[in-house]
């Protein structure tokens, strides 16, 4: 499995958000690209320690039950629901959600496993570094994916 953490995979996704256009249409679901590039920030930001979420009472009932799933080495499935602390409903310029994006990815990247936050994932609850390296990478991978790149 690719690793956030890994400099090769980083540089990769990177250069894979790169590849997005104005004219870049999603394969499925609701968001347009630039509502990606904000929705994708969110849990890098969680995962960075720079925003906290509190946990809803769903992640609390069902969180450490799909952890498991979206850690694992499956990618993620198509069109499932997404947190609320994660809809975007607006956005703003897309080349500056793009440059940020992409500077949130090399961040974390160059934070590495032992500069995750420890606080708690909204849904999932806690997660040790290599869980949010898989859950940052799948993440992303399934967006990029969506919008072809």
């Amino acid at each position: 499995m690719k690793s956030i953490f890994n400099a090769a995979d980083n540089q990769e996704v990177v250069a894979r958000i790169g590849k997005l256009s104005t004219d870049s249409k999603g394969q499925w679901g609701k968001m347009n690209v630039e509502q990606m590039l904000v929705h994708c920030q969110v849990p890098l930001e969680v995962a960075l320690g720079e925003l906290k979420l509190k946990r809803g009472l769903v992640g609390f009932l069902f969180g450490k039950m799909a952890k498991k799933s979206f850690t694992g080495p499956k990618p993620f499935k198509r069109n499932l629901p997404t947190d609320p602390n994660f809809l975007v409903r607006k956005s703003e310029n897309f080349e500056k959600e793009k440059q940020k994006l992409s500077q949130l990815v090399a961040r974390l990247g160059q934070a590495g496993p032992m500069g995750v936050t420890q606080e708690p994932h909204p849904f999932f609850g806690k997660l040790t570094g290599q869980e949010w390296d898989l859950l940052m990478y799948k993440h992303l991978d399934h967006h990029l994916t969506q919008f072809g790149v």
